[in-house]
């Protein structure tokens, strides 16, 4: 019989492997639910699934009709595209990717959103082999993508929009979301490369290619930021003077979706109102 100290080192011993061996990954019921979060290991349910409402995205209709037609036929078994939603920040790419899902949701279609993020791309492949086992459609949602210089990273990616052995499954359709059009940001050093800088840049845009709907998210103009916090104030019973919206904007140096927002929320503050 092991004495005390014997006892002491295999209690520590137990512990630290307890503490080494990785918890048990959750995993969610993807046949039912709304939207779910993928770690690289497991999913979790995201409840409640509350985006921004559709009709309060502003400025940007051309691409919500887009995004919705493409999401809807996905929706139903139709041919659909991958998507990739490109330019400045702040102008509602993430938000449109989530409102568009949950929009169809309410209408009654079987399409639930499934959200990566960018730095698992290695371990899609075991979500894709879990997502094709579900009798409904996905759209995969990565946010905010970018690659290093150098990194492997956008092959294994388009190895999943086309013709690779992790291509994605049918039921899925990747929605992807960066500040660049082309994805990967072509490098100085490419332009004094003696051996092929062509080659470099095409296979830079052979990714962003490799998406069959690409939609460009504009920085909002004046009329259209107003516009925006115009539509915000309007819901929430708020009022608000241009004056004071356009030298909100100035003091951030930007114009945009998400500060005509902060703007709101800033009016709602000084009120003592609830957004709920």
């Amino acid at each position: 019989m092991p004495d005390a100290d014997n006892r002491d080192v295999l209690a520590r011993i137990a512990d630290a492997l307890e503490r080494l061996a990785p918890p048990v990954a959750h995993q969610a019921d993807l046949a039912s639910g709304d939207a779910f979060v993928w770690d690289g290991r497991g999913t979790r349910a995201i409840s409640p699934f509350d985006p921004v409402a559709i009709d309060l995205l502003t400025g940007i209709d051309q691409q919500k009709a887009r995004l919705l037609d493409n999401s809807r036929r996905h929706a139903r078994g139709h041919p659909a595209h991958d998507v990739l939603l490109w330019g400045s920040r702040g102008m509602g790419k993430s938000a449109l990717a989530k409102s568009v899902v949950k929009a169809l949701q309410a209408q009654g279609e079987d399409l639930a959103l499934v959200e990566a993020p960018s730095d698992q791309l290695e371990n899609l492949p075991d979500l894709f082999e879990r997502l094709a086992e579900v009798p409904r459609n996905f759209v995969l949602f990565m946010d905010d993508i970018g690659f290093a210089e150098g990194s492997t990273e956008p092959r294994v990616l388009r190895s999943m929009l086309e013709g690779g052995a992790s291509q994605r499954p049918a039921n899925v359709r990747l929605y992807v979301t960066s500040n660049r059009r082309h994805i990967l940001a072509r490098q100085m050093s490419e332009q004094d490369d003696p051996v092929n800088p062509r080659d470099v840049v095409d296979d830079q845009l052979a990714l962003s290619d490799r998406f069959g709907l690409r939609l460009g998210f504009h920085a909002a103009s004046q009329d259209d930021y107003l516009a925006i916090i115009a539509r915000y104030a309007d819901v929430h019973g708020i009022e608000f003077e241009p004056e004071d919206a356009l030298l909100w904007a100035k003091q951030r140096g930007s114009r945009s979706g998400r500060v005509a927002w902060q703007y709101i929320v800033e009016l709602a503050g000084r009120a003592g109102r609830s957004l709920g």
